[in-house]
């Protein structure tokens, strides 16, 4: 590891040769801690993009060769006319992928599969890697991190803590607090032998990769959700609630009544529509009719043979209706039913929210069901099927 101390000159040894050190910027970040309108990369200081000052000054340092800028595919082009306009040299642009790792994967491989794409990049005896959204880099430093990959395979900058750093008990309360002088804090750059950096990349990356795609999934399946009900009196008021409270959580929400669930016509629209979250909304005493007719629907459809199919049954009781032994009922019911439904991939949970219609928590009460509903659909946990959650 290097640590930052004062400034030493240091010139690189004879025998490396041109297009041994080669540096990779990800630069595909959103932006959004820094809450601006576009991403903080191509924000301006003093004039100029901050990424281009990044890349300016590691043009500034000769014994870089080949500078890669690895940005999202919808700033590529800005990229691009940032180049041309501010007369960069020696960058290359990648486009970047679903993660971080990705990104510096992909900024790697320009070099490792020339052949295939005829660039005519020379793959780096070591490369750095540096955040785009840096710019006060010291080249003394890189250098030094540089010298450091060579020698051991890799190496990053480091510097002396500052806060203090504190350790917990198992019950979350204050331990004690380390001893600053014995630890650093790695930033970057980092640098690596670029055989090693690539090789450790391209084995983890497929399981990487999977989590990656796992999580885009689910995301796109926690789109929209189908609301089925059949509210009257009093719990009326609480569907509606409740549908409206969950368009904060979900992109978007129909609601649809019971009537209409039984009409294949409908409901085959809906599933057409990539549907695969539903809520079935009943009093106690309808229970899991509803429910089960929606997962005969389903079922006929083959909607769940892709993807899993969320269905959450959410029971609604007045609160002084409420019986602890109707509720045992209820998640022994629900358990059996889950289990066997799982079995056509479809993952059914239970919810119970108890309320009063003049309870001035009512809201609050709708917004826990609403966020427990966002959860188990965005989660998709199959090991929480058959539980009787309680708003």
């Amino acid at each position: 590891m290097c640590e930052r101390r004062g400034p030493a000159r240091m010139e690189l040894s004879d025998s490396w040769s041109a297009g041994s050190v080669a540096a990779v910027l990800p630069a595909g970040g959103s932006g959004e801690r820094l809450g601006a309108a576009r991403p903080k990369q191509f924000c301006a200081l003093q004039g100029r993009p901050l990424v281009s000052h990044t890349a300016r000054a590691l043009e500034r340092i000769s014994w870089i060769s080949d500078i890669i800028v690895v940005v999202s595919l919808e700033h590529i082009e800005t990229m691009k006319s940032i180049i041309q306009k501010y007369g960069h040299k020696r960058i290359t642009v990648v486009e970047g992928g679903v993660t971080r790792h990705r990104s510096i994967f992909n900024g790697l491989k320009i070099f490792a599969e020339n052949k295939l794409s005829n660039c005519p990049l020379q793959k780096p005896e070591v490369v750095i890697i540096h955040d785009a959204v840096r710019p006060f880099i010291e080249e003394d430093i890189l250098l030094k991190v540089v010298k450091a990959a060579k020698d051991h395979g890799a190496a990053g900058a480091i510097r002396p803590l500052v806060s203090t750093v504190v350790a917990s008990s198992a019950d979350g309360c204050l331990d004690h607090s380390l001893e600053r002088a014995r630890y650093r804090a790695s930033e970057m750059p980092q640098a690596f032998l670029f055989d090693i950096i690539y090789q450790a990349y391209h084995q983890v990356t497929y399981k990487r990769d999977l989590y990656a795609a796992e999580s885009i999934i689910k995301d796109n399946l926690s789109q929209q959700v189908c609301v089925i009900t059949d509210m009257k009196g009093d719990d009326v008021q609480v569907g509606f609630l409740l549908h409206e409270t969950l368009k904060s959580h979900i992109k978007q929400v129909k609601r649809i009544s019971v009537s209409l669930c039984k009409d294949d016509n409908y409901m085959q629209n809906i599933i057409l529509g990539q549907c695969y979250n539903f809520i079935c909304m009943h009093v106690k005493k309808s229970a899991f009719q509803e429910t089960q007719q929606l997962v005969d629907i389903l079922e006929n459809a083959n909607v769940s043979t892709l993807y899993p199919v969320v269905l959450i049954s959410v029971h609604l009781n007045v609160s002084e209706n409420a019986s602890f032994s109707s509720e045992m009922e209820d998640l022994t019911r629900i358990k059996e039913f889950a289990r066997e439904v799982k079995k056509k991939n479809i993952l059914v949970y239970g919810l119970l929210i108890h309320y009063n219609k003049d309870d001035p928590q009512l809201q609050e009460t709708v917004n826990s069901a609403a966020t427990i509903i966002s959860a188990l659909i965005k989660d998709r946990n199959p090991e929480l099927i058959g539980q009787l959650l309680v708003a």
